[in-house]
């Protein structure tokens, strides 16, 4: 039922997630600007081994993007991070339903006792 390793993992999970969001946002604000380098953010890596060893508590790193720059300095590639943003905005969304789905447990099985 309510299992605390997969509650924190889905914690970590959000957390990263949403980060990410903010991170794409900032990139793309800062599409004209030169000399900007793009952030990443990544978690899953670190996630998926936690989940493993019993813990789903992790924190997501930013990190600079290695990507090639253009002319003016900035690497930020719009349509990588519309993608992006689109595929996070899913993730966010599921992990999003599986906590209430864990919640909607937790409060079914406190009526029934």
């Amino acid at each position: 039922m309510f299992d605390s390793v997969s509650s924190v993992a889905l914690h970590s999970a959000l957390d990263g997630l949403a980060l990410r969001q903010r991170v794409i946002a900032d990139n793309v604000a800062n599409i004209q600007t030169p000399g900007y380098h793009a952030k990443k953010v990544s978690f899953e890596d670190e996630l998926s081994k936690a989940v493993s060893h019993g813990n789903g508590a992790v924190s997501a790193h930013v990190a600079r993007s290695l990507e090639p720059t253009r002319e003016d300095g900035n690497n930020v590639n719009l349509d990588e991070e519309t993608l992006l943003n689109v595929d996070t905005n899913l993730r966010f969304q599921l992990a999003s339903q599986a906590m209430s789905n864990e919640f909607s447990s937790v409060r079914a099985a406190m009526r029934t006792n």
